[in-house]
């Protein structure tokens, strides 16, 4: 019964604070509309992201206060907020989402992320994240490229566009080159010969890196597991039952292997496929680590928790 209790308490006090954080930053966003001049839009950019480092802190006091949680947080010495990184992680739960801003809110700059044209008419959405200056990006399809050649490398072209304003304000941008969160469904459909994650997409972080990649000092590969709420991480959050949280971070360089015409040269675009396969392999094997069996956990218990569908 206090497991329900707190998790309509947990999830009405994280509602009222993301409702509250984006109406502060819609409401900024009117004033960057109304008054288009460049040191006050960055004035208005600056006071978003830290409304948006407000909206984690909150989130992670709220969810701190009511879950025991043991964090086994390694790799991230040598972070800097005054840097330019391409975040790339495993997705299996809503739950990353506030475990990534808890650890890294002070760590490195208040994520952004890549969005399709379409969300910048969602009322709130869209112009939170215009005053939050995410880029917008307008993805042609191939059968359009091929009605309309003359529009090839245009979307590229105009995300470059979008992006300058980084060159001079350090900037993390987060992929989950999944593009899905894990389940055991969407896991037994993608057959891509991993234990505990889905097939990488390298087309997303390709034009990540080919729209920024000179810009970034690094690439923050992060592995989230929960070892002991592997079925419903996010509703065990919620009702104060999460235990423990690790949070493996690497940093990859963005070398001669990650850099290159991914989109026009095909030997370049194996390459980098490869390299995307040997990261993933690195960290499928880093979760077979983590979620390796208690001594009290039985071998049925384990296969029962890896065929449930997660959160």
């Amino acid at each position: 019964m206090l497991a329900y209790l707190l998790f309509f308490i947990n999830a009405s006090l994280v509602f009222i604070n993301s409702a509250l954080m984006s109406l502060i930053i819609c409401l900024l966003a009117l004033f960057k509309l109304i008054l288009p001049i460049k040191i006050f839009r960055h004035w208005i950019t600056y006071s978003a992201n830290k409304i948006m480092w407000l909206w984690a802190t909150i989130n992670g006091v709220i969810l701190r206060v009511t879950n025991n949680v043991e964090w086994d947080i390694k790799g991230v010495e040598g972070l800097s907020q005054d840097g330019w990184y391409l975040l790339i992680s495993n997705h299996r739960s809503w739950t990353d989402i506030v475990v990534l801003c808890c650890v890294f809110k002070d760590s490195i700059p208040m994520p952004k992320f890549f969005l399709k044209q379409q969300l910048l008419y969602v009322p709130f959405i869209g112009m939170a994240c215009w005053a939050l200056d995410m880029p917008f990006m307008r993805r042609y399809s191939r059968e359009y490229l091929l009605r309309n050649p003359e529009k090839r490398g245009q979307d590229l072209h105009t995300t470059r566009r979008s992006c300058a304003k980084f060159k001079h304000t350090p900037t993390t941008v987060v992929n989950y080159v999944e593009g899905t969160r894990f389940t055991a469904e969407k896991h037994a459909k993608s057959k891509a010969g991993y234990q505990y994650l889905l097939q990488p997409k390298s087309g997303g972080i390709a034009y990540t890196l080919a729209a920024m990649g000179e810009q970034f000092d690094h690439i923050i590969d992060v592995t989230i597991g929960y070892p002991d709420n592997r079925i419903q991480p996010f509703k065990d959050l919620l009702m104060g039952k999460m235990k423990r949280i690790v949070v493996d971070v690497e940093l990859l360089p963005v070398d001669e292997r990650v850099t290159g015409d991914y989109f026009n040269d095909k030997k370049y675009k194996r390459q980098f496929q490869l390299w995307l396969d040997d990261v993933w392999q690195g960290k499928d094997a880093k979760l077979d680590k983590i979620y390796q069996p208690l001594p009290h956990q039985s071998e049925t218990e384990m296969t029962s928790t890896q065929s449930n569908h997660t959160l």
